[in-house]
């Protein structure tokens, strides 16, 4: 029997340092992860030059600790995969070096892979049965697309935001709220004891033939709403607020990934990023699916943020079409889907 390959993966595009251990792409040895969400919380969001000290300071013990966990050594690895773009600069930097050090000092091929793509092969893991090709819809802190996933390595964009991603609307709308960071989780549970309806906030671009999104009118109308309220002394029901604008991006949100299904004629819908999180989505998207008859696939909650088991998945194809990288590979903060390295 051949050796299932092993690959160690790293991802620190923003504000988690993460190092996953897996096999054969899919199976999971070790994913561990240390999150610096309490500290920047004090700073209502997250602080590149704080993420990146913070990145320095855990990199070499999370990659310890995932060794331990997976119960290998650094002799079994077989292919070190590393996200290297898009995200902060600075952050990237200190898992791409990390990555590159490995693997020179082990002799072994690195794989340079895209964060968004990782967030995609996320679901491979959650769902051992799901092939391409299909939908997905990505949405994240600063991110929004509509993906056409034509196999493990081919990606078309075929419908992206104009303008403010979902996530940074989430973000935005829960800072004004006075309700903290991270926003999108906050705003999705309370939320839960609102009236989606209460507010008819605007939901643009759904009269279009395009599968592009504009989240800018939408944030807008929010933060003025709230601004007017407070000048004329009206109470603000925030989670009234909170599930009228929820109610606006996943109705937005679901218009579009459905529009997508039934152009491209695909049977399969996926969701990834840090927003598919939100419950919300999750439901409605179901529900429209299954009244088309489509497959519906999500990653859990602890696949849904930032992780380095996503970035090995995606690693792993990478590898297998060898797309490999040497170290003159640098960070990309703007990378697109669909950029490859190596051959």
């Amino acid at each position: 029997m051949n050796k299932r390959l092993i690959t160690l993966a790293i991802e620190t595009s923003c504000d988690e340092t993460s190092c996953a251990i897996l096999s054969a792409g899919r199976t999971i040895l070790a994913n561990e992860i240390y999150t610096q969400i309490e500290i920047h919380k004090a700073f209502g969001g997250v602080v590149p030059e704080v993420a990146s000290r913070n990145h320095l300071e855990k990199i070499s013990w999370i990659i310890d600790d995932s060794l331990k966990t997976a119960g290998i050594g650094f002799e079994e690895v077989d292919h070190i995969a590393v996200t290297y773009g898009p995200g902060l600069v600075g952050a990237l930097l200190v898992g791409l070096s990390s990555a590159k050090a490995l693997a020179y000092a082990l002799e072994i091929p690195f794989v340079p892979v895209n964060h968004i793509e990782g967030h995609i092969a996320a679901n491979y893991i959650a769902h051992p049965e799901l092939e391409p090709p299909f939908v997905c819809l990505v949405v994240s802190g600063g991110h929004t697309h509509l993906v056409e996933v034509k196999d493990y390595t081919t990606f078309e964009v075929i419908g992206k935001t104009r303008d403010d991603a979902a996530g940074e609307a989430f973000d935005k709308v829960a800072r004004t709220l006075g309700l903290g960071y991270p926003g999108g989780p906050l705003i999705d549970q309370i939320a839960k004891s609102g009236n989606p309806y209460a507010i008819d906030f605007p939901k643009a671009m759904l009269d279009q033939e395009n599968l592009d999104f504009s989240f800018s009118g939408l944030k807008s109308a929010v933060l003025n709403y709230i601004n007017s309220c407070k000048m004329k002394k009206i109470e603000i029901n925030i989670p009234d607020v909170c599930a009228s604008f929820q109610e606006a991006v996943v109705h937005i949100l679901c218009h579009k990934a459905m529009d997508a299904i039934e152009q491209s004629g695909h049977k399969k819908m996926v969701l990834a990023g840090g927003v598919a999180a939100n419950t919300a989505l999750r439901e409605t998207l179901s529900i429209k699916c299954n009244e088309k008859g489509v497959g519906f696939y999500y990653p859990p909650l602890a696949l849904c943020t930032d992780n380095a088991a996503m970035i090995g998945c995606a690693g792993y194809y990478n590898f297998r079409a060898g797309y490999l990288g040497d170290m003159s590979v640098n960070a990309i903060p703007n990378l697109r889907i669909g950029t490859k390295m190596g051959l």
